[in-house]
């Protein structure tokens, strides 16, 4: 009898593969260069998978996750130069302070912007990050404003600079997909799918849709400030204009939907595509073209892929199966409409 393999069972074996890869990876290639660039990669992929968590699940595109970023990152640089840290390890033990201090401030912006729907918060999250940019540029008795902050230097080894925060922006990395893996297959999950699928109908359900955002947003923020935090102290320096970017709203947005919003694998998968590209393309010092393999990406993925690469790839793939009859085929990763049963 054939039978074919279990996609769950597959889908474990992929990923504790990759899992080994990445841990690996930096023990393998001598080139620090590129360990750096692995780096940042993986802050971007944390960053896309945060912002997935509430965005992905709720079908509200927030531009505002830098607020996090910064404020994550703002903490950081303020805890250690007024404590005189000495640098080493001792400054990761702040990096989990900086994701609470950014999941406390997103309560009361949470309540505010989420009281919004559609254009209108998108539009009320991104006005906030120029809001905090300009708070951060004018506020110089604490932040020094445009002069910035400046971080204690690490003091690492050469040979090993690198793997600190290549482990612990991993294991945040890792952290933010077990945690998305866990509200997409709870009952909390569907909550936040019903949201995205029809808020109003979900509402007359029972579903406490105020609540779930909200939560869903706090969870987002904590794992954004710590990114934050990992970011200030990788590059040793903190200005206002660099940590509330509006454009990197705009790019962990752009990952999110390159890959597959509402996806596990979709918003890293876009994150290692763009920022490798971006750190190819600067070393090369062709950033110009950068812009043109961007606008190009995008465009054939809108017409070739218009719902993400995993999501598209999936469906392709299951169209394949069904035409060879290999059978049934796992949950799409992209969501199905969530029907949620009253009480």
């Amino acid at each position: 009898m054939n039978r074919s393999l279990n996609p769950r069972w597959i889908t474990l074996a992929w990923g504790l593969f990759l899992l080994i890869v990445a841990v690996t990876f930096p023990l393998m290639v001598s080139n620090l260069v590129v360990v750096n660039g692995a780096v940042l990669v993986l802050m971007y992929a944390g960053l896309a998978t945060s912002w997935n968590i509430f965005s992905g699940y709720t079908g509200y595109n927030a531009l505002g996750h830098t607020i996090f970023f910064g404020f994550g990152a703002y903490t950081i640089a303020l805890i250690s130069t007024n404590q005189h840290l000495q640098g080493g390890f001792a400054v990761f033990w702040l990096v989990p302070v900086a994701g609470v201090v950014a999941m406390l401030l997103a309560i009361p912006i949470g309540w505010i912007a989420l009281r919004m729907r559609g254009h209108a918060f998108v539009i009320t999250t991104l006005i906030m990050v120029f809001i905090f940019q300009l708070l951060a540029f004018n506020l110089r008795g604490i932040t020094l404003g445009s002069a910035g902050l400046f971080l204690p230097l690490p003091g690492f080894d050469i040979g090993w600079y690198f793997l600190p925060f290549y482990y612990i922006q991993l294991a945040i990395l890792v952290a933010a997909l077990l945690v998305s893996w866990y509200i997409r297959s709870s009952r909390y999950g569907l909550w936040l799918l019903s949201i995205r699928d029809d808020e109003d109908r979900a509402e007359g359900l029972g579903v406490r849709t105020g609540a779930s955002k909200l939560v869903a947003w706090v969870i987002s923020a904590f794992f954004t400030g710590m990114i934050g935090a990992m970011f200030g102290y990788f590059f040793g320096a903190v200005y206002p204009p660099y940590v509330f970017d509006p454009a990197l709203s705009i790019t962990i947005v752009l990952m999110a939907f390159l890959g597959g919003v509402g996806t596990l694998s979709g918003p890293i998968l876009g994150a290692v595509i763009l920022e490798s590209a971006q750190l190819y393309f600067n070393m090369n010092s062709q950033t110009g073209f950068y812009q043109i393999f961007l606008g190009a990406l995008f465009l054939v993925i809108m017409l070739l892929l218009p719902r993400g690469i995993v999501p598209s790839l999936f469906k392709l793939w299951r169209a394949w199966r069904v035409r060879s009859g290999a059978g049934g085929s796992p949950v799409a990763p992209e969501s199905q409409p969530v029907v949620v049963e009253k009480g």
